[in-house]
């Protein structure tokens, strides 16, 4: 993988807080706290897009031309993961 050198610009009470980051969380230098952060960005991001896109499909999907009740709703849902569940420890 290919590395790219970037210059960062922080306040001096950053500076101060990624030094102790780096003595009390084992990392070994700044670069490596800084990618770890990146890390942690990138996965709270996907999760968050995932969601995103599961509300949008939901939202695209229109109106159910059932009429239900929210506890029908609620119980179907339960039983739509208690068979994915099944299915799972069956396969």
């Amino acid at each position: 993988m290919a590395t790219v050198r970037k210059s960062l610009t922080i306040t001096e009470a950053q500076e101060q807080w990624i030094k102790l980051q780096i003595e009390i969380g084992g990392f070994a230098n700044d670069s490596e706290y800084m990618r770890h952060l990146i890390r942690l960005d990138e996965e709270r991001n996907r999760e968050f897009l995932i969601t995103k896109a599961a509300i949008q499909a939901g939202y695209d999907s229109g109106v159910s031309p059932k009429v239900r009740t929210v506890d029908e709703i609620m119980k179907a849902a339960i039983n739509r993961r208690t068979d994915k569940t099944q299915g799972k420890q069956n396969a």
